[in-house]
């Protein structure tokens, strides 16, 4: 069973400046299985390791962007799966499932082995809900306990696109997500699409995306 976990009690730094310089993981003593750890609205959240499909999803979305990448040379988007994106303005640091960069960014980064990323360097992000976390990938529902999310924080940096894939049985489908209000962490719907549907992103990337073999989650 998928358990998560949200920290409530004192480390010897702030849990930003622990994940930045990445002794986080260690020092919560988390298994090298694929178990993630994030900084979310100040508080650190464990996830287990992502299942088969949700890596399927990932793998049809980056296929979409090779696709357009062989028909066209001068195609300039990279997906990357499983990043590390420093938040700094606002003490956060997300693994994204995914993120689109230009190649010139992808290139820099690489010859720098660089740690982290940072939103102004991200055109698109991605994530698959899973049903351990699914809420903090989401907007926050009003009057929930959770109020700052990923949601907000991709909004508050500024990054232009959010791709959402919802495998939430009750609700599952794919939500695009872009002109962010950095001041009130908000994004405006620019496009949805439900399960088995091709989605089709509009410019700058023009990219057309298979979902034929996307379930939700086993309720």
């Amino acid at each position: 069973m998928a358990v998560e976990a949200i920290g409530h009690w004192t480390l010897p730094d702030s849990a930003y400046a622990m994940w930045v310089r990445g002794e986080l993981a260690g020092y919560l003593r988390l298994p090298d299985d694929g178990t993630r750890v994030e900084v979310i609205g100040g508080e650190f959240v464990v996830s287990p390791a992502p299942v088969y499909a949700h890596g399927g999803i990932l793998s049809d979305i980056r296929r979409g962007f090779e696709r357009a990448w062989f028909t066209d040379p001068d195609f300039p988007w990279r997906a990357v799966q499983t990043v590390n994106l420093d938040l700094v303005e606002i003490g956060d640091g997300y693994i994204p499932d995914m993120v689109v960069v230009h190649r010139d960014i992808d290139a820099a980064k690489r010859a720098d082995e660089a740690l982290h990323l940072h939103p102004h360097e991200i055109d698109l992000v991605v994530e698959v809900t899973s049903s351990s976390n699914a809420r903090y990938d989401r907007r926050p529902a009003f009057g929930r306990q959770v109020r700052s999310t990923k949601w907000t924080g991709y909004a508050r940096g500024g990054v232009p696109y959010y791709l959402l894939v919802d495998r939430d049985p009750r609700q599952s489908g794919v939500t695009l997500f872009g002109e962010p209000n950095r001041g009130e962490g908000t994004y405006e719907v620019l496009g949805e699409w439900k399960s088995g549907e091709s989605v089709r992103l509009p410019k700058p990337f023009d990219v057309e995306i298979g979902t034929d073999a996307w379930k939700p989650w086993s309720a």
